[in-house]
């Protein structure tokens, strides 16, 4: 028997009643005794991560381990907190103090650079063209020398003895370089933390470099 049209519903559907907010996912507090976090479960989750389910485990060593995680965790943020509101010239300490490191330890073998002399004394990075008269020149390794703290602290940098020894390490023409103009620099945070950790690698290398030479 063919139909004459379509099906008549003899009931209407019922219309979605207007005005009505959509019911929001229920929150609930992580079971981790420790947590006050509150969080938008999935069906069957109890807890808001994988370091409190670590941590309401049956097992000692879990609950070691979650303890480990999260008290890790938290000093990450506050590292991380930390270095947000750090000033610039942190930074630049951080760098300068690597790059010294590694000058000492290049000249370890030579005389001070200003008098000469071997001595038992302590030494410091002595820098031919000061930081606060050339502070382009600060970072460059031919600028920078192993100096005693008598000549470096005490004599103002023993600049005459210095450019002589200067010209015999490395060359006329280098320290005619070091005396012309240098175009300023502006240095960067992230500059900064390059060159520390670039220095610092080379630190380590020099040193391993001794010990395997038996220097």
């Amino acid at each position: 028997m063919k139909r004459s049209g379509p099906i008549q519903r003899k009931t209407p559907l019922k219309a979605k009643a207007s005005g009505i907010a959509e019911r929001k996912p229920r929150q609930r507090k992580c079971a981790n005794p420790a947590c006050d976090v509150k969080f938008t479960p999935k069906i069957g989750q109890k807890v808001c991560c994988w370091q409190c389910g670590l941590a309401i485990a049956d097992q000692p060593a879990n609950q070691k381990k979650a303890r480990k995680a999260i008290s890790e965790l938290g000093r990450q943020e506050l590292r991380a907190a930390r270095e947000r509101i750090r000033p610039k010239g942190d930074y630049m300490r951080e760098a300068q103090v690597a790059f010294n490191a590694w000058v000492r330890e290049r000249d370890r073998l030579l005389p001070c650079i200003s008098c000469g002399r071997y001595h038992q004394g302590k030494y410091d990075a002595g820098h031919y063209r000061t930081v606060g008269s050339n502070p382009a020149l600060r970072f460059e390794p031919l600028n920078c020398h192993k100096q005693c703290v008598p000549c470096n602290q005490h004599k103002s940098g023993n600049i005459v003895e210095y450019r002589i020894n200067l010209v015999q390490r490395i060359g006329a023409d280098a320290v005619a370089w070091l005396e012309g103009p240098h175009e300023p620099k502006k240095y960067t945070i992230e500059d900064l933390q390059q060159i520390k950790a670039h220095y610092r690698a080379l630190l380590r290398d020099l040193k391993k470099q001794q010990e395997a030479n038996h220097v």
